[in-house]
Protein backbone atom coordinates (compact mmCIF):
# COMPACT_ATOMS: atom_id res chain seq x y z
CA UNK A 1 0.00 0.00 0.00
CA UNK A 2 3.07 2.33 0.98
CA UNK A 3 4.62 1.91 -2.38
CA UNK A 4 0.98 2.61 -4.35
CA UNK A 5 0.05 5.88 -2.12
CA UNK A 6 3.71 7.15 -2.92
CA UNK A 7 3.67 6.65 -6.86
CA UNK A 8 0.52 8.68 -6.54
CA UNK A 9 1.37 11.33 -4.47
CA UNK A 10 4.27 11.61 -6.76
CA UNK A 11 2.41 11.30 -9.75
CA UNK A 12 0.00 14.07 -8.05
CA UNK A 13 2.49 16.17 -7.27
CA UNK A 14 3.98 16.60 -10.72
CA UNK A 15 0.65 16.87 -12.26
CA UNK A 16 -0.02 19.96 -10.24
CA UNK A 17 3.28 21.07 -11.24
CA UNK A 18 2.05 20.87 -15.07
CA UNK A 19 -1.21 22.25 -13.76
CA UNK A 20 0.24 24.87 -12.45
CA UNK A 21 2.71 25.93 -15.36
CA UNK A 22 -0.76 25.44 -18.05
CA UNK A 23 -2.49 27.75 -15.49
CA UNK A 24 0.28 30.48 -16.21
CA UNK A 25 0.43 30.10 -19.45
CA UNK A 26 -3.59 30.64 -20.28
CA UNK A 27 -3.32 33.52 -17.47
CA UNK A 28 -0.45 35.44 -19.58
CA UNK A 29 -2.68 34.19 -22.58
CA UNK A 30 -5.17 36.25 -20.98
CA UNK A 31 -3.60 39.24 -20.05
CA UNK A 32 -1.65 39.95 -23.57
CA UNK A 33 -5.29 39.00 -25.54
CA UNK A 34 -7.00 41.65 -23.45
CA UNK A 35 -3.98 44.21 -23.31
CA UNK A 36 -3.72 43.77 -27.37
CA UNK A 37 -7.71 44.45 -27.56
CA UNK A 38 -7.11 47.75 -25.71
CA UNK A 39 -4.12 48.92 -27.36
CA UNK A 40 -6.11 47.46 -30.75
CA UNK A 41 -9.26 49.40 -29.90
CA UNK A 42 -8.07 52.50 -28.48
CA UNK A 43 -4.65 53.33 -30.04
CA UNK A 44 -4.92 51.92 -33.84
CA UNK A 45 -9.42 52.41 -33.22
CA UNK A 46 -9.45 48.42 -35.32
CA UNK A 47 -9.85 46.05 -32.61
CA UNK A 48 -9.69 42.40 -33.76
CA UNK A 49 -12.14 40.66 -33.31
CA UNK A 50 -10.50 37.33 -31.75
CA UNK A 51 -9.06 38.72 -28.73
CA UNK A 52 -11.96 38.79 -26.46
CA UNK A 53 -12.91 35.21 -26.81
CA UNK A 54 -9.77 33.81 -26.52
CA UNK A 55 -9.17 35.66 -23.65
CA UNK A 56 -12.50 34.35 -22.23
CA UNK A 57 -11.28 30.34 -22.88
CA UNK A 58 -7.35 31.19 -21.49
CA UNK A 59 -9.64 32.33 -18.64
CA UNK A 60 -11.54 29.13 -18.61
CA UNK A 61 -8.52 27.31 -18.25
CA UNK A 62 -6.12 29.02 -15.95
CA UNK A 63 -9.22 28.95 -13.48
CA UNK A 64 -9.97 25.76 -13.70
CA UNK A 65 -6.21 24.14 -13.95
CA UNK A 66 -6.12 27.05 -10.77
CA UNK A 67 -8.86 24.85 -9.17
CA UNK A 68 -6.68 21.65 -9.25
CA UNK A 69 -3.70 23.27 -7.70
CA UNK A 70 -6.08 24.34 -4.97
CA UNK A 71 -7.58 21.47 -4.46
CA UNK A 72 -3.91 19.50 -4.48
CA UNK A 73 -2.86 21.98 -1.65
CA UNK A 74 -6.34 21.83 0.01
CA UNK A 75 -6.25 25.50 -0.08
CA UNK A 76 -9.94 25.70 -1.51
CA UNK A 77 -13.13 26.90 -0.03
CA UNK A 78 -14.26 24.36 2.59
CA UNK A 79 -16.83 23.98 5.08
CA UNK A 80 -14.02 22.54 7.72
CA UNK A 81 -11.22 23.92 7.59
CA UNK A 82 -9.08 22.26 10.33
CA UNK A 83 -10.37 18.53 8.98
CA UNK A 84 -7.40 18.85 6.58
CA UNK A 85 -4.62 18.76 9.59
CA UNK A 86 -6.80 16.09 11.45
CA UNK A 87 -5.39 13.06 11.98
CA UNK A 88 -5.86 9.76 12.87
CA UNK A 89 -8.60 7.59 12.02
CA UNK A 90 -11.19 11.08 12.70
CA UNK A 91 -8.91 12.28 10.18
CA UNK A 92 -9.48 9.38 7.45
CA UNK A 93 -12.94 9.92 8.09
CA UNK A 94 -13.30 13.22 7.54
CA UNK A 95 -11.19 12.71 4.32
CA UNK A 96 -13.58 9.87 3.35
CA UNK A 97 -16.89 12.20 3.55
CA UNK A 98 -14.44 15.22 1.44
CA UNK A 99 -13.90 12.36 -0.84
CA UNK A 100 -17.38 11.12 -1.14
CA UNK A 101 -18.61 15.33 -1.86
CA UNK A 102 -16.11 15.46 -4.49
CA UNK A 103 -16.79 12.28 -6.24
CA UNK A 104 -20.87 13.12 -6.33
CA UNK A 105 -19.78 16.32 -8.15
CA UNK A 106 -16.69 15.14 -9.93
CA UNK A 107 -18.37 11.41 -11.53
CA UNK A 108 -21.58 12.98 -13.44
CA UNK A 109 -19.50 15.60 -14.77
CA UNK A 110 -16.99 13.12 -16.45
CA UNK A 111 -19.55 11.10 -17.28
CA UNK A 112 -21.55 13.63 -19.48
CA UNK A 113 -18.39 14.78 -20.85
CA UNK A 114 -17.76 11.40 -22.40
CA UNK A 115 -21.48 9.51 -22.68
CA UNK A 116 -24.52 10.76 -24.57
CA UNK A 117 -28.02 9.72 -24.29
CA UNK A 118 -28.23 6.20 -25.04
CA UNK A 119 -24.87 5.32 -23.51
CA UNK A 120 -22.10 6.39 -26.32
CA UNK A 121 -19.85 8.57 -27.04
CA UNK A 122 -22.40 10.64 -29.90
CA UNK A 123 -24.03 13.71 -28.46
CA UNK A 124 -21.65 13.82 -25.64
CA UNK A 125 -20.69 17.03 -23.86
CA UNK A 126 -17.07 17.24 -25.80
CA UNK A 127 -18.76 15.46 -28.93
CA UNK A 128 -21.02 18.33 -29.33
CA UNK A 129 -18.85 20.88 -29.35
CA UNK A 130 -15.68 18.37 -31.09
CA UNK A 131 -17.13 19.85 -34.64
CA UNK A 132 -18.58 23.43 -33.94
CA UNK A 133 -16.27 26.05 -34.07
CA UNK A 134 -15.33 28.60 -31.44
CA UNK A 135 -16.95 32.13 -32.41
CA UNK A 136 -14.68 34.34 -33.12
CA UNK A 137 -11.82 31.65 -33.71
CA UNK A 138 -11.66 29.54 -36.35
CA UNK A 139 -10.73 26.12 -33.67
CA UNK A 140 -12.70 24.03 -32.58
CA UNK A 141 -14.67 24.50 -29.55
CA UNK A 142 -13.72 21.03 -27.92
CA UNK A 143 -10.01 22.66 -27.30
CA UNK A 144 -11.47 24.89 -24.59
CA UNK A 145 -14.56 22.61 -23.21
CA UNK A 146 -11.35 20.26 -23.00
CA UNK A 147 -10.89 21.74 -19.51
CA UNK A 148 -13.68 20.48 -17.60
CA UNK A 149 -12.73 16.73 -18.08
CA UNK A 150 -8.80 17.44 -17.54
CA UNK A 151 -9.88 19.52 -14.43
CA UNK A 152 -12.19 17.23 -13.08
CA UNK A 153 -9.73 14.44 -13.95
CA UNK A 154 -6.58 16.10 -12.19
CA UNK A 155 -8.70 16.41 -9.28
CA UNK A 156 -9.76 12.87 -8.71
CA UNK A 157 -6.25 11.99 -9.05
CA UNK A 158 -5.20 14.33 -6.39
CA UNK A 159 -8.24 13.10 -4.31
CA UNK A 160 -6.83 9.57 -4.68
CA UNK A 161 -3.23 10.76 -3.74
CA UNK A 162 -4.60 12.14 -0.68
CA UNK A 163 -6.78 9.62 0.89
CA UNK A 164 -3.83 7.16 0.12
CA UNK A 165 -1.32 9.06 2.18
CA UNK A 166 -3.77 9.70 4.84
CA UNK A 167 -4.51 5.83 4.70
CA UNK A 168 -1.00 4.58 4.62
CA UNK A 169 -0.31 7.48 7.90
CA UNK A 170 -2.97 6.05 9.78
CA UNK A 171 -2.04 2.46 9.30
CA UNK A 172 1.86 3.71 10.61
CA UNK A 173 0.15 5.57 13.34
CA UNK A 174 -1.89 2.34 14.61
CA UNK A 175 1.17 0.16 14.32
CA UNK A 176 3.30 2.20 16.47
Amino acid sequence: MQRVASSLVVASATLNRIAIVAAAIALLVMVASAGWQVIARYVFDQPPIWTEELARRAMIWAGLLGATAAFHSKTEPTLFPGAVATGGSIGVAMAAIRAAGVLLLALPVLWFCFVGPGGGFARSFLDRTANRPAEMLDIPLVWFTAAIPVAFTLILIHLAADLAQRLVANETETRT
